[in-house]
């Protein structure tokens, strides 16, 4: 299950990162990177080294189930494990259908310089944060794949980077760009999931 894991990992990362970049590039001449240059010890500079560390601590998890560290007893189970792996491939396809929805918007990092159009349609309809929450829904599908103390770990760093990303700034970020059009979308619509974390009108 361990190399199961590890290789929708890596096919989750490249069509989250690899593909789409490369059909953002060809429809736009952009990949959609931003951050570049970001300032040190800034909240953005921190939501993305949490980020990274996040990735490389899951991407950790099956590696260290394939070098000897065991489950966590509890949930050593064949329905934790084969849940885990539909529930991770499904959230490989659910981030690249989340981004695609997007169209010309979509971004890793947030320019503050810059001003896209904003999605409220597709899986934006349902939740302000789609992506997000099919990147949550993939860790956790490889952490019960491979439920070790380093895969859950990486499961709650996840957790914890995209909090940060969305609450300290990207929701900043759009209720300046956006200003009632943003304030509205959010007061209708939940942050993660539908009806969860909507925002005061």
């Amino acid at each position: 299950m361990a190399t199961a894991a590890l290789i929708i990992y890596v096919f989750w990362a490249a069509l989250a990162f690899g593909l789409r970049s490369l059909v953002q590039w060809r429809r736009t001449g952009d990949t959609g990177f931003r951050g570049a240059g970001l300032r040190p010890g800034g909240m953005q500079w921190w939501a993305r080294i949490a980020f990274v560390v996040a990735l490389l601590v899951g991407a950790a998890g099956p590696v260290a189930d394939l070098a000897g560290l065991g489950p966590v007893g509890v949930l050593d189970h064949p329905i934790v494990r084969g849940g885990g792996l539909a529930l991770a491939a499904l959230s490989v396809a659910a981030t690249l259908a989340a981004q695609m929805s997007m169209g010309a918007s979509w971004r890793i990092g947030v320019d503050e310089t810059e001003r896209t159009a904003l999605v409220t349609t597709g899986a934006f309809a349902l939740a302000r944060n789609p992506i997000f929450t099919a990147m949550i829904a993939t860790a956790a599908g490889l952490a019960g794949m491979v439920p070790n103390a380093v895969s859950l770990g990486g499961l709650v760093l996840t957790i914890a980077a995209i909090q940060l990303q969305v609450r300290a700034v990207e929701e900043p970020y759009l209720r300046r760009v956006h200003g009632q059009d943003y304030g509205r979308y959010a007061a209708h619509v939940g942050r993660f999931l539908p009806g969860i974390g909507r925002r005061p009108a």
